[in-house]
C-alpha cells in the first residue's frame, strides 16, 4: 500500500470524495477546507439545503393538487422558522456524518484557508502544511455582473437565498437557468409572485427544447410571468426595495420588487490561493486546466470539481476525484468518455444523459428519436403527472442508445438506467426486452425503446422498417 503524503484543498464532493479513497488506499491524507465541518458548498449552500427546501416546495404543490383528487389540505401554513430549522438539521446531520468519516478513514480535518507557499507546502492558519501530492478543488461561488455591484448588499444569490430570512411579495429572478427556477420556485411555492427575466431565447440554454417545454408550460401557471430575450438594464434601490428597468423587443419597462436573485453562473474559486506560487496555470475565465487524469501543469498538483469549469456538478467532482486518486495509485484512470448525467430538480424534473438531439444534429449524426408521452404511463396517471415526457437518442444503424432524457415526476431518480445503458453500449432492443415492474414510472423507459420498433403497448406508432 502506497504511504504518499496527500493534501486534499478543498472539502466538497470531490474533496471528500478524493481524501476517502485516497485513505482507504492507505495514503496520508490530511483534508483543508475554509468550513468548520466537510461538505463544501454542496452540504451547506447548494445542493443539499435547495432539495431539503424543493422537497418541501413539491409537497405544498401536491396539497394543492390533490383537491382534484377529493381531498382538501386547505391552505398551507408556513412557519418560516421551522422550515429553515428542518434544512439546517439535514444539513448538520450530514456534515456530522462526514466528519465521522473523516475520523473512521483516519483523515486529518483542518478548517481554514489554505495558500500554496510553493509546489509541495500549503499554509493554513500559520501552519505549514508538507505534501508529496495536492489535489485542488476549491469549488467555484456565484457570479456577480459588475453593472450589479452598486446595489450588491440588496440583491440575493443562490447561496443567500437558502437562508430564507423573508418571503418577498414579488421577487425578481435574474438568470432561467437550473439554479432560478429551482429557488424561484421555492418561493412561489412558499407565496411570493415570482417573475423570471432570461436574455435567451429559452430557458435552460442547451437542454433539450422537448424536455424544457413541458416544465416551462407547467410552471407559467407558478409564477406570475416569464420573459425571455430580455435584459435587465438598470437596477436602484427604492427604499427597501428595488427598482429594475427591463428591456425586450417590445420595449423598455420598469417595475419594482421586493427582492432579486441574480442566478447567471458560477466562477471559479482560484483567487488568492499562492497559485502564482506553483505551476498551475488556468485559462483565461480563471479556471484550472486540467487534463483527463485530473492532472494540471504542476506534477505535484492535481484538479477536481466546479474549479475545473466543464460540468459543474457534485457527482462530476466525486468522479473526477476517484480519477484522480486512482491515478496517483498508478492506475491507468481516465475521465474521458465518461457519461455525466444531470438534473434541474424542478417541479415537474428534467434529467438527460448521453447525446442530446440539438448536440446530434450540430455533429450530423444520423439519429432515430423514439419518445414515450407519459400520458400514456399509468402509473404517471395514477400520480396526477401525466405531463412528461420519455425521449431516446438513438443509433438508427446499430440501434446503441445515445441519449436519454426525461421530464416528468422522480425524472433524476430514473435517469441512471439511461446511464448505465449507454456506458453498457446497450441497444434499444436490450431495453425493450428488459422486464420493468407495473406500474412504474420506470417503464416509460421500457416503452420508448418499444417505440423506436414500433411495438409499444400504450401508444400506437407505425412498425420501424
Amino acid at each position: 500500500m502506497s504511504s504518499k503524503k496527500i493534501v486534499i484543498l478543498g472539502g466538497g464532493p470531490g474533496g471528500y470524495a478524493a481524501a476517502f479513497l485516497a485513505a482507504d488506499r492507505g495514503m496520508d491524507v490530511t483534508l483543508i477546507d475554509a468550513g468548520k465541518k466537510p461538505g463544501g458548498v454542496c452540504l451547506h449552500r447548494g445542493c443539499i439545503p435547495s432539495k431539503a427546501l424543493l422537497h418541501i416546495t413539491h409537497l405544498i404543490n401536491e396539497t394543492k393538487e390533490a383537491k382534484a383528487w377529493g381531498i382538501d389540505f386547505g391552505e398551507p401554513k408556513i412557519d418560516l422558522d421551522g422550515v429553515r430549522n428542518w434544512k439546517n438539521r439535514v444539513i448538520d446531520k450530514m456534515a456530522s456524518g462526514l466528519s465521522q468519516l473523516c475520523k473512521q478513514r483516519k483523515v486529518e480535518f483542518v478548517s481554514g484557508k489554505g495558500v500554496f507557499k510553493d509546489s509541495q507546502s500549503i499554509e493554513v492558519n500559520g501552519n505549514t502544511y508538507s505534501f508529496e501530492h495536492c489535489i485542488l478543488a476549491t469549488g467555484s461561488r456565484p457570479i456577480l455582473p459588475a453593472a450589479y455591484q452598486n446595489v450588491a448588499s440588496h440583491l440575493l444569490d443562490s447561496t443567500s437565498a437558502l437562508n430564507l430570512e423573508c418571503i418577498p411579495e414579488k421577487l425578481l429572478v435574474i438568470g432561467g437557468g437550473y439554479i432560478g427556477l429551482e429557488m424561484g420556485s421555492v418561493y412561489a411555492a412558499l407565496g411570493s409572485r415570482v417573475t423570471v427575466v432570461e436574455m435567451m431565447e429559452g430557458l435552460l440554454t442547451g437542454v433539450d427544447r422537448d424536455l424544457v417545454r413541458l416544465l416551462q408550460h407547467r410552471i407559467k401557471n407558478d409564477f406570475e410571468s416569464i420573459l425571455l430575450n430580455t435584459k435587465v438594464t438598470e437596477m436602484k434601490t427604492q427604499g427597501s426595495a428595488m427598482q429594475v428597468t427591463l428591456e425586450n423587443e417590445a420595449g423598455t419597462d420598469q417595475q419594482v420588487f421586493d427582492r432579486v436573485l441574480v442566478s447567471v453562473g458560477r466562477t471559479p474559486n482560484t483567487e488568492n490561493l499562492g497559485l502564482e506560487n506553483t505551476r498551475v496555470k488556468c485559462d483565461d475565465k480563471g479556471f484550472v486546466i486540467a487534463d483527463s487524469q485530473q492532472k494540471t501543469d504542476d506534477p505535484s498538483i492535481s484538479a477536481i470539481g466546479d474549479v475545473t469549469g466543464g460540468a459543474m456538478l457534485a457527482h462530476t467532482a466525486a468522479h473526477e476525484a476517484r480519477v484522480a486518486v486512482e491515478v496517483l495509485a498508478g492506475e491507468p484512470s481516465d475521465f474521458s468518455h465518461r457519461v455525466i448525467p444531470a438534473v434541474v430538480f424542478t417541479d415537474p424534473e428534467i434529467a438527460w444523459c448521453g447525446l442530446t438531439e440539438t448536440e446530434a444534429l450540430a455533429q450530423g449524426k444520423n439519429i432515430a428519436i423514439a419518445k414515450f408521452p407519459w400520458g400514456a404511463s399509468g402509473r404517471a396517471q395514477t400520480l396526477g403527472r401525466g405531463e412528461g415526457l420519455t425521449k431516446l437518442i438513438i443509433d438508427p444503424e446499430t440501434e446503441k442508445i445515445l441519449g436519454v432524457g426525461l421530464t416528468g415526476a422522480g425524472a433524476g431518480e430514473l435517469i441512471a438506467e439511461g446511464v448505465l445503458a449507454i456506458e453498457m453500449g446497450a441497444k434499444a432492443k436490450d431495453l425493450a426486452l428488459s422486464i420493468h415492474p407495473h406500474p412504474t414510472l420506470s417503464e416509460t423507459l421500457m416503452e420508448a425503446a418499444e417505440v423506436f420498433y414500433g411495438s409499444a403497448t400504450h401508444v400506437y406508432n407505425r412498425k420501424k422498417t
